[in-house]
């Protein structure tokens, strides 16, 4: 549920060109469907190969260092509070500058059928079949084609919007909708900042919605919440101080509704999620049901499983 991105087991991927120190912070706080990976790319090297994904969307949080970021056949500087998205099926890359280049990475984790057929060696995919590893891996054979060619470094494109351009301070903290500002379509990635003592959104419960925070400065708590049905089976409710290098998962359907709540110095975080139009979002304190794809939100009476029943 909550792990530090500084305990969080890293390791070195390096091939030619590519070259970095990654660590998997959603799976280390135990995400289902989403991602956050953090990449500290050596200076003057690249993240990835250049790639395009085919159902995800990826979004970048620059949080120190600089670089350039290859999108499509173009060619742009990122430094810290940047906020990239790719959409699917846009070829991308990063090159970190001379201090290096320090990113989070928030995706999807579509998954994609391709059945695999061992003594033949290939793999089913969308009515054809492809080769199944063989020969060197992905990353050697990158290294292998040389660094990729650099446009003139030009203008950013609307899908890169900086922290500070996003409007939505109000009342002494800030809900600013990074991604969405910068044409994001299946998720989201927002910046929030909240006043001490403060509380952020009210606490809610997705049924379809993963969400990911990342607590950036100060420290706060995280308030858990059970449903009806959960406090009825002995879930009670929890609070979990969170600091800055935290990360926090929330799966969708767990039962257990969150909250954000700052504490005496405020406190400054991401908050990653999906849009899944089918979400249904219920709200605990206030016994609210938000069904977020028809626009209405109502409220439901809460039922024992056997209310109504004969016998």
């Amino acid at each position: 549920m909550i792990a530090h991105w500084d305990k969080a087991e890293s390791d070195r991927a390096e091939a030619g060109h590519i070259a970095g120190e990654w660590t998997d912070l959603g799976m280390a706080a135990g995400t289902k469907t989403v991602g956050v990976s953090r990449i500290k790319v050596d200076p003057g090297k690249w993240s990835t190969p250049l790639h395009r994904q085919t159902a995800e969307e990826e979004i970048f949080f620059v949080l120190g260092g600089s670089g350039l970021c290859l999108l499509r056949d173009s060619a742009f500087e990122v430094g810290p509070g940047d906020c990239i998205v790719h959409r699917v099926r846009e070829l991308h890359t990063l090159r970190a500058g001379d201090e290096g280049l320090d990113v989070l990475a928030f995706g999807t984790r579509g998954q994609t059928e391709a059945a695999h057929l061992p003594r033949a060696g290939v793999s089913w995919l969308a009515g054809s079949w492809v080769e199944a590893g063989g020969g060197d891996h992905a990353w050697a054979r990158e290294a292998a084609a040389g660094e990729p060619e650099v446009p003139e470094v030009g203008a950013r494109p609307a899908s890169v919007v900086h922290v500070d351009e996003v409007e939505g301070d109000h009342d002494g903290g800030s809900w600013r909708l990074l991604a969405r500002t910068a044409g994001a379509e299946l998720s989201g990635l927002n910046w929030g900042r909240l006043p001490p003592g403060e509380e952020g959104a009210p606490p809610h419960l997705h049924s379809a919605d993963e969400e990911i925070f990342v607590v950036l400065e100060g420290a706060g708590t995280l308030e858990l919440w059970p449903s009806p049905q959960r406090a009825r089976e002995g879930v009670a409710y929890e609070e979990k101080p969170i600091r800055a290098g935290d990360v926090i998962s929330r799966p969708a359907s767990s039962g257990i509704a969150h909250g954000l709540r700052a504490g005496e110095g405020g406190m400054t975080f991401l908050a990653y999620g999906t849009r899944n139009a089918n979400d249904v979002c219920y709200y605990p304190r206030s016994n609210k049901i938000y069904f977020r794809g028809l626009g209405l939100i109502a409220r439901l009476d809460d039922l024992d499983y056997d209310d109504g029943e004969p016998g």
